[in-house]
Formats: C-alpha cells, sequence, structure tokens
C-alpha cells in the first residue's frame, strides 16, 4: 500500500510539474506544434534514462522511491496520450507533414534522450 502511495504522490507532483513546463513552452514558442508536449517528453525521456541508471544500478535505492520517481512522477510528467491527441489534431486540420514531424522527433528523440540519460548516470 506504501507504494501505491507514493506512487499516488509522484504522479500529483509530476502532473503539475508537466502543466507547467508545457505551459512555459507554449508560451514561448506558441502552440503552431505541440512543442510543450515534445518538450516535456524529452526531458522526461532524458530523465528516465539517467534516474534508472542511478537508482537501480548506482545507489540501490528503496522501491518506493523508485516507484514514486519513476512511475509517478515521470508517469505523469511525459505525456504520451497527449501526444497522442495533438497528432491525431494536425491530421485532422490537414498538417499531415507536422504529424509526422512530431512523430518522428518524438519517437526518435525520446528514444535518444533515455539512451543519453543512461550514458550520463553512467559516467558518474
Amino acid at each position: 500500500m506504501y507504494q501505491i502511495a507514493a506512487i499516488a504522490a509522484g504522479g500529483a507532483v509530476g502532473a503539475v510539474a508537466r502543466f507547467l513546463v508545457s505551459g512555459w513552452v507554449y508560451a514561448l514558442f506558441g502552440r503552431a506544434f505541440p512543442y510543450g508536449t515534445l518538450s516535456v517528453n524529452v526531458l522526461g525521456s532524458a530523465a528516465m534514462g539517467f534516474l534508472y541508471v542511478m537508482m537501480i544500478e548506482r545507489l540501490s535505492v528503496d522501491g518506493a522511491w523508485r516507484a514514486a520517481i519513476l512511475v509517478g512522477f515521470l508517469g505523469a510528467f511525459t505525456t504520451f496520450s497527449t501526444f497522442s491527441l495533438e497528432t491525431l489534431n494536425l491530421v485532422e486540420g490537414g498538417e499531415l507533414g507536422k504529424a509526422i514531424l512530431n512523430i518522428v522527433i518524438s519517437v526518435v528523440v525520446c528514444v535518444i534522450a533515455a539512451w543519453a540519460g543512461m550514458i550520463v548516470g553512467r559516467q558518474l
């Protein structure tokens, strides 16, 4: 039960962080492209790779803390469902090129970001 409460708490903080970060990015770059969602997904992917290495391979962090941060916080911070909806909205709005660009950048850059986070974590 403690682990579930930890995930819920982490998720609450992650959801608020996603709202604030993506809103800030949209304020900077506008809404012509899903920059806010892309930004939180790249940041969250890099953080997932880095924190996975640090918490599991380096520090052996308690399972409840790992769950709170990796599952709760980062699960709520990254936004695959929002990514999917925004991509479909681009398609329905006749912006097929932007939709494809969003898919390619999101998948490729987020995987690279997770890999880079793991590399950084292993270098420490």
